[in-house]
């Protein structure tokens, strides 16, 4: 199969799974909020919050790493595999008994020390998994990796369902999760063997050839943890956990949407490392596709979002969560961003440039933490939310600037303004036919749009035939 065939499939099957784990967990979020109510959901948020330090912790950027160089010509999957796994295991048991006790010391209830156990317990098992997803990248084949953790999340969410029926609090739904990650990683680990049976590796001096090459992105993940999760962390110390609970059940909904700039950056980094260096036209080539493809989706989710912030946030968070509207409406302008801070981020790594990356996530943590010590004592979840809008923007913005200096290029699309052009036209038709039912609207609406870029050529009939085909 070429590899524009096998890209066409695992965006096609891949987008399926997403779509579907999408749904599954916006089932799972509508259990949730209704079961614990905003104070509760707030322990909940943090618990996640945790999980993304723990991560951060203990990445130190061996994931992107070691894609990078098993995508490399003639690389020698079984050794860097079999090494970057035991460098893990050995990166996770030291954190496995530091963490606990670090966790008893902090001012929080009984129930929330439990739920940051547990959810290290699923931290674990997803660096395991994490490590082996580059063998399915490199292969052009993720869309394996996304119908297992479409079943993990299936897995997940008919346990909350229990544990909502029949009482047993939150710590049984965060228990979940690491389910769910043990299960995803046995799933991946046997489908891995197909490609290559490794064996852990314990060759020292490679261990410390892949920290030094991987420290600067593991700092760019701990930083990354700061600017994008650190502020639940603030707001449950400078506010209450009803706040917690009002900005996540408006952030949930956008970490759901952004599996897919996430899908198609993880799909591409294996192309970008190939032809960075060795072929700049095709390189140039497919990160301009990327940016049409992105642009094109960004402006139809923020126009429905701001539209609609209220209607989703009743049917995904129900009562008591009304608040969480008027957040989705700003925080929606940081997926926006989002899109773009993916894709150029993920250049810079293809392209060496971490060092100079993490510069710039360090210049936006800072801001970001600065921000929120500021505002939040005063205006709560409503300065995380602006807050976060701005340091997904200085994300971009330094990330682009990096990018233009040391590449000396930066991508554009062609007929940007019939992008906007479309943006305008569907605005105009939900503002005239506001009064009819919501999932009417939701539906026609983006028909509109898409329908303006087909006439216009920014999407052609050749290429939608050409992707159906495939």
């Amino acid at each position: 199969m070429s590899v524009s065939r096998k890209i066409a499939f695992n965006v096609v099957v891949a987008s399926v799974s997403k779509v579907l784990n999408t749904v599954v967990a916006l089932v799972g979020l509508m259990l949730i909020t209704r079961y614990l109510g905003p104070e509760k959901f707030g322990l909940y948020i943090t618990a996640l919050a945790f999980s993304a330090l723990f991560n951060a912790l203990g990445d130190w950027g061996l994931y992107q790493t070691a894609t990078r160089e098993i995508s490399r010509p003639e690389a020698k999957e079984k050794t860097i595999i079999g090494n970057v796994m035991a460098l893990r295991i050995a990166i996770s048991l030291i954190l496995s008994l530091i963490i606990p006790v670090v966790i008893y010391f902090l001012p929080y209830s009984t129930d929330l020390k439990i739920a940051l156990v547990l959810v290290l317990l699923s931290y674990i098992f997803y660096s395991f998994y994490q490590v082996l997803i580059g063998l399915f990248q490199k292969r052009l084949i993720m869309y394996q990796v996304t119908l297992v953790e479409l079943l993990g999340k299936i897995i997940q969410i008919s346990l909350v369902f229990l544990a909502v029926k029949f009482d047993w609090g939150l710590d049984f739904i965060v228990a979940s999760l690491v389910v769910s990650m043990l299960s995803n990683f046995i799933l991946v680990y046997f489908l891995s063997r197909r490609f290559i049976v490794f064996r852990l590796n314990f060759d020292y001096r490679k261990w410390m050839k892949f920290l030094k090459e991987s420290w600067p992105i593991g700092l760019s993940v701990i930083v990354t943890f700061v600017y994008f999760k650190a502020d639940t962390l603030l707001l449950k110390s400078l506010s209450t956990d009803r706040a917690v609970g009002i900005y996540g059940a408006a952030y949930k909904v956008l970490e759901n949407i952004t599996f897919f700039p996430g899908m198609i950056m993880g799909l591409m980094m294996p192309m970008f490392s190939f032809y960075v260096f060795k072929d700049v036209q095709k390189f140039k080539e497919i990160l301009n596709e990327n940016l049409k493809l992105f642009v094109i989706l960004v402006v139809p989710l923020a126009i429905i979002t701001l539209f609609f912030a209220d209607q989703i946030i009743q049917i995904v968070a129900g009562q008591g969560f009304e608040e969480s509207a008027t957040v989705l409406r700003i925080v929606i302008f940081s997926l926006v961003f989002i899109f773009f801070g993916m894709m150029f981020g993920n250049v810079l790594v293809a392209a060496k440039l971490q060092k100079e990356q993490l510069l710039a996530l360090s210049l936006v943590a800072l801001f970001n933490v600065v921000a929120n010590l500021i505002f939040i004592p005063k205006y709560s979840y409503l300065a995380t939310s602006y807050v976060s809008v701005l340091t997904e923007f200085l994300v971009v913005f330094l990330s682009a600037g990096i990018m233009y200096k040391k590449l000396r290029f930066l991508p554009k699309i062609e007929k940007a303004p019939w992008v906007f052009l479309a943006g305008l036209a569907m605005t105009a038709y939900i503002l005239f036919f506001y009064h009819w039912p919501f999932f009417f609207l939701l539906l026609t609406a983006p028909l509109i749009y898409f329908l303006i870029l087909l006439l216009a050529k920014v999407v052609t009939k050749e290429e939608i035939l050409m992707l159906v085909k495939k």
